[in-house]
Formats: C-alpha cells, structure tokens, sequence
C-alpha cells in the first residue's frame, strides 16, 4: 500500500504541471518505435540520457550513459553548436564530442541501450560538433586555432585519426557551430559565427580535405548548416543583432568548384534566433528552431532546393521560455524532437504526412532545466 501511495502521489504532481507523463506498464503496452538521445555536457562526467519512443512519439527515459570524457559545463547552450551529439548514417552509432576534456567517444547503439566502444582526443580544443559519412568521421573543435580534424571508423566504432587531415578555420576563434557532409560524401561544409563565412572543403579519396574554400553567407547570423537529401545545403540564420522576428533560413546549391549558389535566401522564420534546422529524410520539408522565441518554423523543400513556408511558417510552439535549442527528426519523418533547455523539457511534435504541419504530442519534463545540456539525436 505504502509503494501504492508513493506512486498515485507521484502521478498527481506530475499532471498537476501538464506533463505527459507515461508508467513504464502503458510503454510496454505500446509498439517502441526508435529512440531520442541528448547530452548533459557536464563539465565532471558527461553523459548521454536515452529514452525510448513510442508509435505515438511519447517518451520514456531509458538509461543514463557516461561518455568516459567532460563536457563544458555551462546553463543555457554552452557549446553553441548543432551536432554536438550525432547518428550514423545507419542508427548503428552515436557519436558524442567532449567539449571539456577535447575527445570524441562512440558508442554502439542497440535500441535505446548505449555501449561505450571507443574515446579519442580530437587534436584540438573544445569539440562541439562531430560529423559522418560512411567510414568518414569529422570533428570541429571551436577553441583556439579553430580546425576540423578527420578520423575513419570501422563498423565496432573504433576510432583512427586520419594522418595529415587536420584544417584551420579563416581565423582563430572564429566559432565555428556547425559541419555537415554533402549526401554524395563530396564536400564537408562549416559555419563560422565570428566572421559569417560558410567554409566548403572538398573530400579527397584518402579521407583528407582540400584547401579551404571560403563562401560568405548572404544573410546575417550565420550559424548552423545541415544538407537536404537532394544535395541543397541548408543554413540557419540568426539575423541582425537587435532585430525582431528577424531570422531567416537560406539555401545553397554547392558547385563543382566548392562555391556556393543561392537559391532561397532569407526567408522569414517569424521568430528570433533561429540557430537550428532538421531536414526529414523523406527530403520534403526542414524545420529551424527560433530559440528566442520558443517556437518551431517549418518549410517546404523543392526539387531544385528552393524553401516555401508551410502554412503560417511558425507550427510549433513550446511553452514560454522554453528556448528551444537543437531538433532532431526521427529516420521515419514522423516526429520532430525540441531539445528545450529554459524549463527542462522535450518538445515533442507529429508532423503531417499530408503537408508537414506539426501537431503537438507532448512536452515532457525529462532534464534539469538551464543545466547546460546541449545536442539531440533521434532516429
């Protein structure tokens, strides 16, 4: 009766703030669908927190998975960067920076379990953002002499750094937020928030870059890229400082030569701080996260690369002062993850198949609010 007590009492002071919460009893009742993961960045032991999905999208914690490294530490989005936690291609790696102790560690996926299979140094100072394609592995370390530095991985998650493959940023402490590799695995592309400059560099055959090509954005607040399935290079932009609903999103088509053709730039997110975008796999539609705002805009993305909002283009909204860092959408593009570090939740959105609207499923109460954690991952 005691245990009986404990739990009711549990239950009612969580719907008492709105959370949707689900007993581990109703999880295995239903089909689990994949899995979401985030960081904490915890500057004495980082860790990576799981939680299983279910079909309808909800969450269930997991585990609790240390990375063997340091993090940054921090409150509200230390490492200012999207990728700090990344999926392979597959779902069959996770690939976790240490900003604090300047490593990268990879564990095995199995579900919503993690297995810790390799820790390396990254070459450099402060990682916040990994990258991979096929055996190809790219780490961006933002402290210091600003670099990208590549390593090949085997199918067990073993790390091997790649001789010779270390390349400096424009600048020293350019801070750099963000890296992505083109879906042909042709080019590694970087954002630098210092100097706005969106850096193309070519993948050579022995897994090693080209000299730096250096593209300046069009719009102001460059800060994360990311690739649509077609090949257009995504840019999320925070717009001038001081601005109103002045984010925008942009996108690129990326030449043989490793320049950069605008295709749609700055179109209006409607919201403030947009640092963040997911494109679906399906390749239809991408959203950006207005952290300032505390709400998610969505776009459609054609054939050649071009963006069209949907609808109203803000279709998520978290509650107020949620500051919603990175997202992450599921490989099935069913559902959309907002990491929302300003009250300790996971916004959790449906998106429709029927024209990429979002409906909302839940926001579950899950970390320690504006505790420095940083990164999401979801397949």
């Amino acid at each position: 009766m005691r245990r009986v007590s404990r739990s009711l009492l549990l239950v009612a002071l969580v719907v008492s703030v709105s959370y949707s919460v689900r007993t581990q009893a109703q999880f295995a009742r239903q089909s689990q669908s994949g899995a979401v993961f985030v960081m904490n960045n915890s500057a004495s032991r980082n860790e990576v927190i799981s939680f299983t999905r279910a079909a309808d999208g909800s969450l269930q914690q997991a585990g609790t998975f240390a990375t063997g490294g340091r993090g940054t530490g921090g409150v509200t989005d230390p490492l200012e960067s999207q990728g700090s936690l990344t999926l392979s291609w597959d779902h069959s790696l996770l690939f976790a920076v240490n900003g604090g102790s300047s490593e990268i560690s990879v564990f095995q996926v199995h579900g919503s379990h993690l297995a810790l299979v390799d820790k390396k140094p990254t070459a450099g100072a402060e990682p916040n953002a990994v990258a991979q394609h096929g055996s190809l592995v790219y780490v961006l370390n933002v402290g210091g002499s600003s670099n990208v530095v590549g390593f090949n991985v085997n199918t067990n998650g073993q790390l091997s750094q790649i001789p010779g493959s270390t390349r400096f940023l424009t600048t020293n402490n350019s801070e750099g937020a963000s890296l992505a590799f083109s879906p042909n695995g042709q080019f590694l592309a970087v954002t630098e928030r210092a100097t706005n400059n969106i850096d193309i560099f070519h993948v050579q055959t022995d897994g090693t870059l080209s000299p730096i090509i250096v593209n300046s954005d069009s719009q102001p607040g460059a800060f994360s890229i990311t690739f649509a399935p077609n090949g257009a290079a995504l840019v999320s932009e925070t717009g001038p400082a001081g601005g109103r609903d002045a984010s925008t999103i942009s996108s690129y088509s990326v030449l043989p030569n490793g320049t950069l053709s605008p295709i749609s730039t700055g179109v209006a997110t409607l919201g403030n701080a947009n640092c963040w975008d997911a494109a679906t796999p399906n390749g239809r539609w991408v959203y950006v996260s207005n952290a300032a705002s505390s709400t998610i805009s969505g776009f459609h993305i054609g054939t050649d690369g071009s963006l069209t909002p949907i609808g109203a283009t803000v279709l998520g909204t978290n509650a107020t002062g949620a500051v919603n860092l990175d997202i992450a959408v599921t490989a099935d593009s069913q559902f959309l993850y907002s990491l929302n570090s300003g009250n300790g939740t996971i916004g959790v959105f449906e998106i429709q198949q029927d024209g990429g609207t979002l409906v909302p499923v839940s926001e579950d109460l899950v970390i320690s609010a504006n505790a420095g954690f940083n990164g999401i991952a979801a397949y």
